[in-house]
C-alpha cells in the first residue's frame, strides 16, 4: 500500500478540488445506510471526509482510518470549521487494531481497489471481518471493468481543469493496463499550473470481475452478500458500471 500512501500524501491539497463534483449516489447510500444501523460504524479510507464528515452531520456514532496522514489532516481542518469532532487515524486497511467492534464498515469510492494483490486483498477482507461484530456487515463499491473504455481511452491523456484556492490548474491523468496477467491498472496524475507541473504522483488499482470478488468473499469467511448494480440497488447485470456489495459477517 505503499504507493497509494505516497500518491494520496502528494495529491492531499488538491483532492477536494478535483472531486467536488462528484455526484454518483455513493454519499446519500452510505449515510442512509449507517444511520439505519445501530452500533458504531467504521469508514476504511476516509479520506478528506466527503463521506465521513456527512455521517458525523448524521449523528452517526463513526469512526475513520486511512492510509495517508496528509489526507486525514485535510479532513480534521474541515471538521474544525464545520463544529465536528472527528475520531480518525492513519492505518493500513489490510492491518490494523481497534478497540471496538463495528455494526457496519463501509469502504467507498473503489477504494478497496487499492489492494492490488490478492494476498492484500484476502487481508483487507479478513481484517474487516475481525473488526465486526458478530452480526455485523460491510458495504463497499468498486467500478466494474470496461474493456471498450480501455481499449479506447488508456494510454491516452485525459485532461480536465479544477479550480483551487481561486485559481485554475489542469489536471492530466494517463492510465495504462501495466500487468494484464493481474489486471493491474496504473494511473499516473500530474497537476499544472500556468505550464508548470506543480504536483505528479502514481498510484495503481486492480481490476476485479463479480466472479473474482465473490470468490474473495467466500474464501475469507463471509457467510453472505449480494451485489448491486448501483447505489439505487438495482440488480448487478451486464451494462452496469459500478458494483456496490453489501456482505454479512
Amino acid at each position: 500500500m505503499d504507493l497509494a500512501k505516497d500518491f494520496f500524501d502528494e495529491w492531499a491539497s488538491f483532492y477536494d478540488a478535483n472531486y467536488e463534483d462528484q455526484e454518483i449516489g455513493d454519499v446519500e447510500f452510505y449515510v442512509d445506510l449507517a444511520a439505519e444501523t445501530d452500533g458504531p460504524v467504521l469508514e476504511v479510507g476516509c479520506g478528506t471526509g466527503r463521506i465521513y464528515l456527512e455521517l458525523l452531520r448524521a449523528g452517526v456514532d463513526a469512526d475513520g482510518i486511512d492510509i495517508s496522514a496528509e489526507m486525514l489532516d485535510v479532513l480534521e481542518q474541515k471538521a474544525d470549521e464545520a463544529g465536528l469532532t472527528p475520531s480518525v487515524r492513519q492505518a493500513d486497511m489490510t492491518d490494523f487494531v481497534t478497540s471496538r467492534e463495528y455494526d457496519l464498515i463501509i469502504v467507498p469510492f473503489r477504494t478497496f481497489l487499492h489492494n492490488v494483490t490478492v494476498a492484500e486483498q484476502k487481508a483487507a477482507l479478513r481484517q474487516f471481518r475481525e473488526t465486526l461484530a458478530p452480526d455485523g456487515r460491510l458495504a463497499l463499491n468498486f467500478f466494474v471493468p470496461s474493456f471498450d473504455m480501455i481499449s479506447q481511452s488508456y494510454g491516452e491523456p485525459q485532461t480536465r481543469s479544477v479550480t483551487y484556492q481561486g485559481e485554475e490548474y489542469i489536471v492530466t491523468n494517463i492510465s495504462r493496463l501495466v500487468d494484464e496477467v493481474a489486471q493491474t491498472v496504473e494511473t499516473e496524475r500530474t497537476i499544472e499550473y500556468d505550464g508548470d507541473v506543480v504536483r505528479q504522483a502514481t498510484f495503481q488499482l486492480a481490476l476485479l470481475s463479480k466472479s473474482e470478488f465473490e470468490l474473495l468473499l467466500e474464501t475469507t469467511g463471509w457467510s453472505d452478500w449480494t451485489g448491486y448494480g448501483g447505489f439505487d440497488r438495482q440488480p448487478l447485470k451486464d451494462g452496469a458500471e459500478e458494483m456496490v456489495w453489501v456482505a454479512e459477517k
